[in-house]
């Protein structure tokens, strides 16, 4: 099956959105090659902002802009729009809770050789932790593209994790995305996947091992970590009655962090955490990574035959 990184569903989404929306505006802290948000440039020039290197002024003009009734995307590599711009962010765009959608690329191990300075694992417990703020992390191409216009058309601050890697498809182009609602790919009995970015298909290969086992997986993509989709959480857990989360995160304040305060409040059960642990990340290619870090089909399918032990 041919990949695509969801950074470039970015790019062909905002190719649309010049078309369709004259309020939209992008800018870009000079890695539009990168972020593909050059792909707008092409097309729409006089409403590309090139700010330079410099994070904190790319958030602060798109917040002016927002004031002034534009739709802003601003785009850099996600540790420096979460991490370098992160004060800029809560103060100036969602406190005031403006209508500036952050897309952030190169997010999590696979930005892969570029190491641990540039490897965000903690951009989703950042964003999340903000109020006002939605937090969006799409698994595949097509989820990317159509986050990406439903976001253009949500009035407030948004959040867009997309990754460098290239990526399979699970969806074709019938998905309709909705922000806020989780999507159950797979039905099952003994144990719940909750998975979010490119884990979602890492857990539906799991789930497919499982099942030749006799376990029967079900699996749900949370595409929005906030606001994240309760109903079906609490649905999973009284029906299977244990949980695995997965993601290219840290354990800590990510999706599995999200999942097990939904648990704590409504339905407590038995749940497991595959991500990152409370460690950088280093320089290497991308599925070695994932590899060495315990972010595999692999880990996931034996975290799911762990908790199922611990069933009540």
């Amino acid at each position: 099956m041919a990949k695509k990184a969801t950074r470039e569903a970015y790019g062909e989404a905002l190719k649309k959105l010049a078309a369709s929306n004259p309020n939209v505006v992008v800018l870009d802290a000079d890695l539009s090659g990168s972020t593909k948000t050059v792909e707008f440039k092409k097309v729409c020039p006089e409403r590309f902002y090139n700010v330079g290197i410099a994070e904190q002024n790319l958030i602060g003009t798109a917040a002016g802009m927002a004031i002034a009734g534009k739709v802003a995307f601003a785009s850099t590599f996600a540790m420096f729009a979460a991490g370098r711009a992160f004060e800029i962010i809560r103060n100036t765009v969602a406190y005031p809770s403006l209508n500036v959608k952050i897309a952030a690329t190169h997010a999590g191990l696979t930005v892969g050789e570029d190491g641990a300075s540039h490897q965000a694992i903690e951009d989703i417990s950042l964003m999340r932790s903000i109020p006002n703020m939605t937090v969006i992390n799409p698994a595949d191409c097509i989820e990317a593209e159509k986050a990406i216009l439903k976001a253009a058309e949500y009035v407030g601050p948004v959040y867009i994790r997309l990754g460098r890697a290239a990526v399979e498809n699970i969806y074709d182009d019938s998905y309709e995305f909705e922000i806020g609602k989780g999507v159950e790919l797979r039905k099952g009995t003994d144990v719940t996947i909750i998975a979010t970015g490119l884990m979602v298909q890492k857990s539906l290969k799991a789930a497919e091992e499982l099942e030749k086992d006799g376990i029967s997986a079900r699996v749900i993509n949370i595409h929005t970590i906030k606001p994240i989709d309760k109903d079906i959480i609490i649905q999973a857990a009284k029906e299977t009655g244990a949980i695995v989360t997965a993601e290219e995160h840290s354990i800590i304040g990510g999706l599995g962090s999200a999942v097990l305060e939904v648990l704590s409040d409504s339905c407590p059960v038995p749940l497991k955490r595959v991500g990152v642990l409370d460690v950088f990340g280093e320089s290497g290619k991308p599925d070695e990574l994932l590899e060495k870090y315990h972010l595999t089909e692999n880990n996931i399918l034996q975290e799911c035959k762990n908790i199922i032990k611990q069933k009540k």
